[in-house]
């Protein structure tokens, strides 16, 4: 039989994140202990009233607009106009079943190349080479506090002959943990070479420090907003996401509309009228508790792991960390990942995942693995975390540290 899959396809590997969560459930089943650092899913539960709304419209079944609810659209506009001081209105809204489904549009619809720093979430090279698109990867360091610079981000573009690049920033970040500190010198350069920009932004809600910025505030004519339900209020299952695009993209946004026509045809019904309450209603005091549990347990992961020989950046909002193993001899980091997983039962991904050369003993850590809904509840209100809260509502957490840190002391 002639070869069936086209080369672009046949190269591809299951995403890196879902595959390390079912081989940690497959390890699990079969009795081993693991500590399930390499899954980044929210460990919380969907605040109820947003629950309630699914409920509440569990008879909604009619087709929706392409575009999406136009209620939902509406209230996202207001949500992101008051909390990301920008200025939308509905008909720049578009939803999708997850941030990821419309990205990977975005890419297949995009005439040009792709600016992807690394380290940069494993989904965007994938869905970059199925869409056939070049990338053009651009270094970075924990110097820079793993963000390009805007000298890196011109330099690069100056080596570019195509006139129509898409830029991919993502803060705070996954995998580092970090936010963009010169979004304003990016959007500068952004501005002088009228580069697309796609902000992802759905773990902005988990800043650690309540100062989100977003880049649409400096460059709001080339700025795609991108972000969504999945993390924020632990509804990574429920796939809602969403992009607000300006309307100086007016033509990517009808594009991009008739693509969710001709592929989805529009997001679950139920949960999009359910949708307009994570927009509309008051989580705040959901959210304080959420990130003041967030913020102590990557501090503390931070605070005892780093050391002369684990190397790591302090957490500033969602929740990862992107630690270096400097004293870790092995052929990569993949290599280095299963010895960790094999040793210790610590399921980590490689930094090489992330765009990351091979041979540097990064891994990316998810610090989510306890039962959110409990933590909430024994620690909700204004007591302030310590270790022994730690050590009661995420032990997984404690001693997953603790053997990964015993693993790299024995090397």
């Amino acid at each position: 039989m002639n070869k069936i899959i086209k080369s672009q396809i046949d190269q591809l590997k299951p995403s890196a994140t879902l595959a390390i969560n079912e081989e940690s459930d497959r390890l699990k089943k079969s009795g081993k202990k693991i500590y399930k650092f390499g899954f980044g899913q929210s460990p919380f539960p969907i605040p109820e009233p947003i629950v309630s709304a699914l409920k509440i419209s569990a008879n909604k079944h009619v087709y929706l607009p392409m575009q999406g609810l136009e209620e939902l659209r509406s209230a996202i506009a207001r949500y992101l106009n008051k909390n990301n001081k920008n200025d939308f209105d509905k008909n720049d809204i578009v939803i999708g079943p997850g941030t990821k489904e419309l990205m990977f549009l975005t890419q297949i619809a995009f005439e040009g190349d792709v600016l992807l720093p690394a380290p940069s979430w494993v989904s965007y090279l994938p869905q970059a080479i199925v869409a056939k698109n070049k990338v053009h990867w651009i270094q970075t360091t924990s110097d820079s506090n793993w963000f390009p610079t805007a000298a890196q981000i011109e330099n690069k573009i100056k080596n570019i002959k195509y006139k129509n690049l898409l830029l991919f920033i993502n803060s705070p970040n996954n995998p580092s943990g970090t936010i963009c500190k010169n979004l304003k010198e990016i959007a500068e350069i952004a501005k002088k070479y009228k580069l697309i920009i796609l902000s992802d932004e759905i773990y902005s809600q988990l800043t650690f420090n309540d100062q989100y910025e977003s880049i649409s505030n400096y460059y709001p004519e080339g700025t795609i907003v991108s972000t969504g339900l999945s993390k924020w209020c632990g509804a990574g299952g429920w796939r809602l996401g969403f992009f607000a695009i300006p309307k100086q993209l007016k033509e990517l946004k009808n594009t991009l509309k008739i693509m969710c026509s001709e592929s989805f045809t529009s997001v679950s019904a139920p949960i999009q009228y359910a949708a307009v309450e994570a927009y509309e209603g008051d989580h705040s005091v959901y959210l304080s508790n959420v990130k003041k549990i967030l913020s102590f347990t990557g501090n503390y992961v931070y605070e005892n792991l780093k050391s002369n020989v684990i190397s790591v950046t302090k957490p500033e909002g969602g929740f990862y960390l992107f630690p270096e193993f400097t004293n870790a001899k092995f052929s990569s980091s993949s290599e280095m990942c299963k010895d960790i997983l094999k040793k210790t039962g610590v399921a980590l991904l490689p930094g090489s995942d992330f765009g990351l050369d091979s041979k540097k003993m990064l891994a990316r850590l998810s610090y989510t693995d306890f039962d959110g809904d409990s933590f909430l509840k024994n620690t909700s209100g204004s007591k302030k975390l310590d270790n022994a809260d730690l050590k009661k509502n995420a032990p997984n957490i404690v001693d997953g540290v603790s053997s990964l840190k015993d693993w790299s002391n024995s090397l």
